[in-house]
């Protein structure tokens, strides 16, 4: 049979095959066997008549893929936690830049909202925060502590307690996003509106930099990863609202697959911010530098692996697949 013949007769099966093995499809598993059976056929075959042909070259490299995606899944489980945060999770928070972006800029604004409220309503702070909050810490500026708050329990019941209740918070911003996203977005503006009221009542009371040094050390992790998960719940809401080319359900699935992976993602950052207010945020004696040192190099880490990360990955993925092997023209 002639080259051409060849690749014309069986192109469809090697395209099909090889958006399986590059998760754009999926099949029943005995369909997959037989996928690969005829593949790895056809490879025998072009070994055999068509020597160092095009069709030999990508017949090669789409057997050998399979070949390596087949042994690595029985390593996988070793390697899973690794792989998930250094690989999968990073490719899978690329697809929803703009849902991470949406929620970054809802809170900024409502953050400016809530300090602008404060600045012009000065019963706008305590019913924002309440009356017992704010009168401890006008009582602590007074003692010359305005950041007191942060010493009244001890590290390890403080850490559990913050951490636990962060927790609480993410997992409200991600679940609310079933009622079509709104839900989510409002636990972002409630937050962001409880943060900019809060920060300016510190201005005005003439501690600003004090509380910025002090509470950005364990916060900017925190409203992170709130924002972060106010992004998963995005995810959810945007997946049954908008199922292009899916049908709604299974578009719904697929976005509660991937927003679970957004969630558990954030797991981590809030202990490590449960940590920090635990253990380090009640040391306000600590030198600007350091203070400001631990703030930089969280709000690096967060955009770093939410946001310039992901891109970086994607692209080098992309660069990898310009130069794979694709089906000759029958022409050739």
């Amino acid at each position: 049979m002639r080259e051409a013949a060849f690749v014309k007769q069986n192109k469809d099966k090697w395209l099909k095959f090889e958006n399986v093995i590059s998760n754009k499809s999926q099949i029943h598993p005995d369909e997959l066997s037989n996928l690969y059976i005829e593949v790895t056929d056809h490879l025998s075959y072009a070994q055999t008549f068509y020597p160092g042909s095009k069709t030999l070259e990508y017949l090669n490299y789409i057997a050998s893929q399979s070949h390596q995606i087949i042994y690595k899944s029985k390593k996988e489980s070793s390697k899973r936690f690794i792989t998930f945060y250094t690989k999968e999770f990073p490719l899978l928070m690329y697809q929803y830049q703009k849902q991470l972006l949406i929620a970054f800029l809802t809170f900024m604004l409502f953050a400016l909202i809530g300090a602008y409220s404060a600045a012009n309503d000065g019963a706008f702070v305590r019913t924002i925060l309440g009356d017992n909050y704010v009168n401890m810490t006008l009582e602590n500026i007074e003692k010359g502590d305005p950041m007191g708050v942060y010493k009244e329990q001890g590290e390890l019941n403080m850490f559990l307690g913050i951490t636990i209740n962060n927790i609480k918070v993410g997992l409200y911003a991600y679940i609310l996003g079933l009622l079509f996203s709104i839900g989510s977005l409002m636990v972002i503006m409630q937050n962001a509106v409880m943060v900019g009221s809060f920060q300016y009542f510190f201005f005005e009371q003439g501690v600003g930099w004090e509380s910025v040094r002090t509470i950005w050390i364990h916060g900017t992790i925190e409203i992170s990863v709130i924002i972060i998960a106010g992004c998963a719940g995005m995810v959810v809401g945007n997946s049954m609202m908008f199922p292009k080319t899916y049908t709604r359900l299974d578009s719904f699935v697929k976005g509660v697959k991937n927003s679970l992976k957004i969630i558990l993602s954030t797991i981590p950052f809030f202990i490590i911010a449960g940590f920090l207010e635990g253990f380090v945020t009640r040391h306000t004696e600590m030198p600007d530098w350091l203070a400001i040192t631990i703030i930089g190099g969280s709000l690096s880490l967060i955009v770093f692996y939410y946001v310039i990360y992901p891109r970086q990955l994607y692209k080098k993925q992309q660069n990898t697949q310009v130069h794979t092997p694709k089906i000759p023209t029958p022409t050739e």
